[in-house]
């Protein structure tokens, strides 16, 4: 890297507008080359409340559907294309992003820069998000970043020593009036460099898109831009062009071939070629996973059940219910279609709690309870049990729903859980913010975990004080949790906005971790301790191997 020194005039400037709240929220370096990469390593300076990291994030070889995959990995969001990056940071509340300062060094090796310069420009309009860009004065993606608002300017040269930069132009970084909410920050040196690009157009030519191995082996920049600007866009290399671009964004970030292969099998329809999927189940045996089965968009043997808004298991049966309120019954173990599940709720269903006896509790968007009974009739204590509930929920809405025998769980929008029993109610003060997932379990002292916007997973016990610490916590809110006991003890799955899901025994001191790339909208366990995922295009059951 070209040594850059702090004293430089373009060096100092750039450290002046880090620190400047009034700077605009986006930065352009027509010069210096290893600006940028000095900045992402400069040490951190101790002043100020908060501190900001900064994020390097290459654009070599880069699409702009590569680059909003690198960035939503990096401001803790989940995005399937560039206009999906810009409407989830407009409308997720993600302290990250403040906190965070995009160093984006050469956008004019970027395979598409014009592209990228477009996605970057919107970014920086939002001010929610601090950008500087390496950019190349009279090009035109120079252009369409000096067009998006107020900037800052940092001017470059070589010098005798390589590449120092020399001059500040534009409003300066100590006086550039700010075109978004900035705050006064302290720089970090927590910056951490993506995953190196490749050379452009000439190093994803070289990778057979059509061979498995070689995919998943290869540099996923490099993929992605291969399957972008494939030649032949009606080639879908047997159903691995469009598995790759379904789950990029956490393929792009796996760490190994075999977690790569692992993605691709999760969200792999059933028209791919039927020689990929042997190929990447033995590239993924490296991984803790595999896939027992996946239901895809566009599946017809048997048939995807459509996107999921909520998820639960009932003994061998699963209970999906897709956004328009519709609950299909699905066979837990091979994803056959069973039916569907007549309810009373118009409208979307927001959580799906089967109880003991077969009954289905359902909550409804406006956070009321409804009631599916079983084929048994149900006991009349339980009956009044469900009744009461649901007159308290009729004035003080829900937000989560869980059920065991004789017990309705409930979370409320201001982070509280209630647990409704035969013997009373408890409840305890366990998020800051609102309860998003709740579970119960039946054990012999039966315990109830939660989740919250907080990021927070905690586990209570209804009668007792709750524990002061977390079991996860994640910078990013809890969509989706469920935990029951299995032959192996209990275990729990819980999904974060952020993409991430973990699985737990709550027994042991074990974690797994999955990322299929899309946004999870909802997690659920089986009596045999699977893991099922729903996803807007995508469910798919994941089964611990050595399990």
């Amino acid at each position: 890297m070209p040594s850059v020194r702090a004293e430089r005039p373009g060096a100092a400037a750039l450290l002046g507008w880090l620190t400047d709240p009034e700077a605009p929220r986006l930065c352009l370096v027509t010069g210096g080359p290893g600006l940028l990469d000095w900045l992402a390593g400069h040490g951190p300076r101790a002043a100020g409340r908060r501190r900001t990291a900064r994020a390097l994030v290459p654009l070599t070889g880069r699409t702009a559907l590569g680059t909003a995959w690198a960035v939503a990995d990096r401001l803790g969001v989940v995005a399937t294309s560039p206009a999906d990056l810009v409407r989830a940071l407009a409308t997720t509340e993600t302290g990250r992003a403040a906190r965070t300062v995009l160093l984006l060094p050469a956008l004019h090796s970027a395979a598409e820069p014009e592209a990228v310069a477009l996605l970057l420009a919107d970014l920086a309009r939002l001010g929610r998000v601090r950008l500087v860009v390496e950019v190349r004065p009279g090009t035109p993606e120079y252009g369409t970043l000096a067009a998006a608002g107020r900037i800052a300017e940092v001017e470059g040269e070589d010098d005798e020593e390589g590449a120092g930069p020399s001059t500040a132009s534009g409003p300066s970084a100590a006086s550039g009036r700010s075109v978004g909410s900035g705050s006064s920050a302290a720089p970090t040196s927590s910056a951490a460099p993506a995953p190196s690009a490749a050379s452009g157009s000439s190093a994803a030519s070289a990778v057979d898109l059509s061979d498995p191995v070689a995919v998943c082996g290869a540099d996923p920049v490099a993929v992605t831009t291969g399957y972008i600007r494939d030649p032949e866009p009606r080639d879908e290399h047997g159903g691995l062009r469009a598995a790759w671009l379904r789950a990029g964004q956490a393929l792009c970030a796996a760490p190994a071939p075999s977690d790569r292969a692992l993605g691709l099998l999760a969200v792999l329809g059933d028209g791919a070629d039927p020689r990929l999927r042997p190929a990447l189940d033995e590239l993924a045996a490296a991984s803790p996973w595999r896939v027992r089965w996946t239901r895809v968009a566009g599946d017809i043997a048997p048939p995807w059940p459509g996107p999921v808004a909520a998820l639960a298991a009932q003994g061998g049966t699963l209970l999906v219910a897709d956004l328009g309120g519709a609950v299909r019954l699905v066979g837990a173990a091979d994803a056959r279609a069973l039916g569907r599940l007549d309810h009373p709720v118009t409208g979307r269903v927001r959580a799906l709690a089967p109880a003991p006896d077969g009954t289905v509790l359902l909550l409804d968007e406006r956070g009321r309870l409804h009631t599916v009974p079983g084929r048994e009739p149900r006991a009349p204590y339980l009956h009044r049990l469900t009744e009461a509930v649901a007159a308290t929920l009729s004035r003080h809405p829900g937000t989560a729903l869980a059920a065991i025998a004789g017990s309705v769980v409930v979370g409320d929008r201001l982070g509280s859980v209630h647990a409704f029993g035969l013997t009373g109610l408890h409840q305890a003060a366990l998020h800051s913010g609102r309860v998003t997932a709740v579970a119960a379990v039946e054990s012999a002292t039966p315990f109830v975990c939660s989740g919250g916007a907080d990021g927070a997973v905690r586990v209570w016990t209804p009668g007792t004080d709750p524990d002061p610490a977390p079991l996860a916590e994640r910078a990013s809110p809890v969509v989706s949790l469920d935990a029951v006991e299995t032959p192996y003890g209990p275990v729990l799955a819980a999904a974060w906005a952020d993409g991430t899901v973990e699985f737990r025994r709550l027994e042991q001191a074990d974690r797994l971790v999955f990322r299929p790339g899309p946004p999870v909208r909802a997690v659920a366990v089986t009596e045999d301790g699977a893991m099922v995922l729903g996803l807007d295009e995508v469910l798919v059951r994941l089964e611990r191997r050595g399990r």
